[in-house]
């Protein structure tokens, strides 16, 4: 069709085209990119607290699932089994930090053949690799066991500040997952969110304050049993109390009804 040929009409429904699409263009960027509190609630759904939402039957599954699973489970305890049991047989550094790497890069490989995600254990295997250059640079094998002791200083100190500004962490996590953002208003909620969390500092502190000691005094292969037991166990203990916790919060009478104003 001509210029001639159009009429005004169709001009303007052109011009009306043209001027929307940059519009439209813009409004499904806008969707495109997640909010900051979308991209935080994306990141607490992957953490382990993710996997065990308040107001959720609690479950034997739902919990395995938090930690992994099965395999999860295998890719956190195998590196630590493969260091043990390898200082404890050589008393040797070398071989003590080649053992979990190699296990480590195993897993990783079983990941990939297998098409499933392997960033979570590319990551478990460069802490694996900066706990072992911190040792081979030291020369010493307790210092495999460094990077751990700053990891519970740094979650410790993290959680001890959330309970101080009364927004606990557990609190923040679980507002996320439900999409509240006024969980603090609610006294019964706010209350059981500042336990639970000074639960999540005490684990913290308690591995430093076992495995300190024994990291001061050399014991290498009792910090490295130590740390096993303190682990996955303990890790799954508090998350199994504090989703119980959390659920009866979350659901009980008590939440609706003892409502405060923002604290």
């Amino acid at each position: 069709m001509t210029d001639a040929e159009r009429t005004p009409g169709d001009r303007d429904t052109e011009r009306d085209a043209a001027a929307s699409e940059p519009a439209a263009a813009e409004s499904a960027s806008e969707r495109a990119a997640p909010t900051f509190q979308e991209a935080m609630a994306q990141a607490a759904r992957r953490s382990g607290l993710g996997h065990v939402a308040p107001g959720e039957t609690p479950t034997a599954g739902a919990l395995l699932a938090a930690m992994g699973g099965i395999r999860g489970l295998i890719e956190s305890i195998l590196p630590g089994v493969g260091f043990l049991a390898t200082y404890t047989i050589t008393n040797q550094l070398l071989p003590s930090v080649i053992a979990p790497a190699v296990l480590a890069v195993l897993l990783i490989v079983a990941r990939a053949v297998q098409r499933q995600p392997v960033m979570t254990a590319v990551a478990g295997l460069i802490g694996i690799a900066v706990s072992a250059a911190l040792a081979l640079f030291t020369g010493n094998a307790a210092n495999n066991f460094v990077p751990g002791f700053v990891i519970n200083a740094g979650t410790a100190l993290v959680v001890i500040i959330s309970i101080v500004a009364r927004r606990p962490i557990v609190g923040l996590i679980a507002g996320l997952l439900v999409g509240s953002s006024d969980w603090h208003r609610d006294r019964a909620k706010l209350r059981v969110a500042m336990i639970a969390s000074v639960f999540w500092a005490a684990l913290s502190l308690l591995r430093l304050a076992v495995q300190l000691p024994l990291y001061l005094a050399g014991a290498t292969q009792a910090l490295a049993a130590t740390k096993l037991i303190m682990g996955v166990p303990f890790y799954a203990l508090l998350l199994w109390v504090t989703w119980l916790m959390m659920r009866a919060a979350w659901t009980g009478p008590a939440a609706d009804e003892d409502a405060a104003p923002s604290v």
